[in-house]
């Protein structure tokens, strides 16, 4: 079978009360996506809708979208794999199409956090552990995050004050991107404020500043046959990579010292089916739900050695003008993170970037982009390698 590209990409603005339904939320990314690619509902040929279930009060939302966006009686699918939901609904779509059962597929990512409340919110997020062996015992995810950063902070020397880097720059490219819910400056000294919220703690070595928030918000990525996207598309993004891991639930079957091991295979995987290597990523999006995940996702996707991912940020390398530009676009930790949403939205901004349409955030004539999606705490990995 032919390459599978994507034609189009959209998403919503990520906000942190949404006024309408869910339905109305996933037609924004939808609408976008489908001017974006130039097609209609009808040159759709199958929908895979992604989000975590648990934060919805609609049971099985693909059939409701599919009626509501026009895209029956096409068959829909529904795919859950925590945070890294959208990046395996591309999978999914990926597969579909390269089987040859169908040539246009839209993956529809969503999420609508504020239904619930921010306690209920953690504690479904708690419930993303094993409910039988950890998560009766309060742990959640910015404590399972400590304990990556604790780890990492005693092997190699990592400090707060590296994790904080990180923020500065996710900031710095959220103030200019209108899809994020967080555009205000954060500098470097409101980590050490004590009237600053930043430096407020949440779970040490973690404070308020090294935790993504919650948003609502949705992201729509159409892809397509070889000869339908050459068809449709002026200028098609092909999928050259696609890497897949998961891993032992339970923190207690990990070793916290070697970061977030699932992203690391399914680097592995997605460089080795690009037939590419760390050193030709022009551009990159990781999951930074935290400070520490950005720094993990440095080592583990091989640009930087175990260890020595501070020395990224502190040489400023990881920021538009660098040698590996990540999260340009402000990244979780300033887009917020509308869970079922979050891979869609990377995914766009690195389509964007290799169509050369990202504005203020655009990176200097890229030519192959990487997409870092995690679900839960490491337990899933998606990576995706995409090429103009």
């Amino acid at each position: 079978m032919g390459k599978v590209g994507i034609i189009g990409v959209g998403q919503s603005a990520f906000v942190r009360g949404y006024p309408g339904s869910i339905r109305e939320l996933a037609f924004e990314g939808f609408r976008d996506a489908v001017q974006d690619a130039g097609v209609s509902s009808q040159d759709i040929d199958a929908s895979v809708i992604c989000s975590a279930p648990e934060y919805d009060k609609q049971r099985s939302p693909a059939g409701v979208f599919a009626e509501y966006l026009g895209l029956v009686p096409q068959p829909t699918f529904y795919m859950e794999s925590l945070c890294s939901s959208s990046s395996m609904g591309l999978r999914v779509a990926y597969s579909l199409v390269k089987s040859g059962l169908h040539d246009v597929v839209a993956v529809i990512g969503f999420q609508k956090m504020s239904e619930i409340s921010s306690a209920e919110s953690q504690e479904r997020m708690g419930r993303g552990a094993d409910i039988q062996w950890e998560s009766p015992f309060g742990t959640m995810m910015p404590a399972y995050y400590a304990m990556y950063a604790r780890a990492h902070m005693e092997k190699y020397g990592t400090t707060p004050e590296d994790l904080a880097l990180i923020r500065v720059k996710a900031a710095t490219y959220g103030q200019v991107n209108e899809k994020a819910v967080y555009r205000k400056p954060v500098t470097f000294e409101m980590f050490s404020d004590p009237e600053s919220p930043m430096s407020n703690p949440v779970a040490s070595p973690l404070r308020v500043g090294d935790c993504c928030a919650n948003a609502d918000g949705s992201s729509c990525v159409i892809v397509a046959s070889e000869e339908r996207a050459k068809t449709l598309s002026q200028k098609p993004v092909w999928i050259m990579g696609l890497g897949a891991a998961s891993t032992a639930v339970n923190l207690a079957g990990r070793d916290l010292f070697t970061g977030l091991t699932v992203a690391q295979e399914a680097g592995d995987q997605a460089y080795k089916m690009a037939g590419v290597t760390p050193k030709d990523i022009d551009v990159a999006e990781v999951h930074d739900c935290f400070t520490i995940a950005e720094m993990m996702a440095y080592e583990n996707l091989g640009f930087a050695q175990p260890g020595e991912g501070k020395e990224l940020i502190k040489s400023k390398a990881t920021y538009k003008e660098g040698s590996i530009p990540v999260n340009v676009d402000g990244g979780l930790l300033s887009k917020g993170h509308p869970i079922g949403a979050t891979g869609g939205s990377q995914l766009r901004t690195i389509v964007l970037q290799l169509r050369g349409e990202a504005g203020d955030m655009q990176v200097k004539d890229p030519e192959v982009g990487l997409v870092h999606n995690i679900g839960g705490v490491g337990l899933y990995g998606n990576v995706t390698i995409l090429g103009r």
